[in-house]
């Protein structure tokens, strides 16, 4: 008995041995095939926001056949001249806006939900929208657009550069903060008090303006992407570029600070150092993309959470070029959508499609509960 207990011990072993080794091909081959399907799947994104730009430029008041989109992209003429016109002077500045301002919101969303560890945290969490929004109504409401005007500066640009400077007052504000302050959760909280203290001036100047100045100061807060035109395009694309930039080079930081500023720092990174990076990368697409289309919220809370259920990951090197992509996507389809009632004079407030189509998001993130410990660690 016991010499056949000893001869069936290595048919056991061998046996055990033969199935793990048949599961390492397995795993390798589940492991490799990872990058191929994002890879795929940034190909398919990538694809369908170029159909997406193409649909933008030809829909509105004047319905333009894809055909001659192209064309007139291509440099041709389309079959109508004032076709090129409307394509190359009203649509195309408004289609790279959007896809600038959406690529914008949704990684700066991205950054501040990994830095706070917050699912439910946005681009506006640390008080730069409040800012900017303030800088306008000290303009609108008060009769400070009359001495821009005066010195040359009305119209977008005058409120662009308002709401830039007062973006720019916040963001100065949160760096000294951030300098003194160690943990994230405290630098939460004083954002959103920022953005308290700063909502209640403007309420307060709200109360004493004329009907007209309120009308000029809710219709900014709508949104919109037809306020940047081809004059003041390359400050706007270049601040864009400047804030993606810097963003694109977080992707190691924002890995590490998902389990915790502790973690980060016994992994040798300067936590205070990716800390600014990440602070002023985001204050300054969220900041650019204030003070030219106005405060547009739900892309930069909603996007980065499309990213992580549609790559399967919580890698930031594959998420950051992915929100800049669907973040791209979803503004552009929100304009078109915005711009379906089919009147140059009218259209729906951006802000209310970009909340329509946000909302079902963030209600699907906190419906999933326990799955967003993975992400955040």
């Amino acid at each position: 008995m016991t010499q056949t207990t000893l001869q069936n011990r290595p048919i056991k072993t061998k046996s055990v041995s033969h199935r793990a080794e048949s599961a390492v091909p397995r795993t390798s081959a589940r492991v490799t095939a990872q990058p191929r399907l994002r890879l795929t799947r940034l190909a398919l994104l990538t694809l369908i926001f170029l159909a997406a730009f193409a649909v933008n430029l030809a829909l509105g008041s004047v319905n333009i056949p894809l055909k001659d989109v192209i064309v007139t992209l291509l440099g041709g003429e389309p079959e109508r001249a004032t076709w090129a016109r409307i394509i190359l002077m009203i649509r195309l500045p408004t289609a790279l806006t959007a896809t600038l301002a959406g690529a914008a919101l949704a990684v700066s969303g991205l950054m501040m939900q990994t830095f706070f560890r917050n699912p439910l945290a946005g681009p506006f969490v640390i008080g730069i929208s409040s800012g900017a929004s303030l800088g306008v109504a000290l303009v609108v409401l008060t009769g400070g657009a009359t001495l821009l005007a005066t010195a040359g500066l009305g119209g977008t640009i005058g409120v662009a550069l308002a709401a830039s400077v007062g973006a720019g007052v916040v963001m100065v504000l949160v760096l000294i903060v951030a300098r003194r302050v160690e943990s994230s959760m405290t630098l939460l909280i004083i954002g959103v008090m920022i953005g308290f203290a700063t909502s209640a001036v403007v309420s307060i100047l709200m109360y004493f303006s004329r009907p007209e100045q309120i009308t000029t100061y809710i219709r900014w807060g709508f949104g919109s992407f037809g306020g940047v035109s081809w004059q003041t395009m390359p400050v706007f694309s270049a601040v864009i570029a400047m804030g993606l930039l810097l963003a694109l080079g977080t992707g190691k930081s924002l890995n590490a600070l998902l389990l915790g500023e502790t973690y980060a720092t016994s992994m040798g990174l300067n936590v205070t150092r990716a800390r600014l990076a990440i602070i002023v990368s985001s204050a300054l697409l969220a900041g650019a993309v204030t003070a030219f289309c106005g405060p547009i919220g739900f892309i930069g809370l909603a996007v980065p959470h499309l990213c992580r259920g549609l790559f399967n990951t919580s890698d930031h090197r594959v998420l950051l070029p992915a929100c800049v992509l669907m973040g791209g996507l979803v503004a552009l389809i929100a304009d078109i959508v915005a711009a379906m009632p089919g009147n140059m004079e009218f259209s729906l407030p951006l802000n209310a499609i970009t909340a329509l189509l946000g909302a079902p998001v963030v209600i699907w993130v906190i419906l999933r509960g326990n799955s967003m410990g993975r992400s955040f660690g």
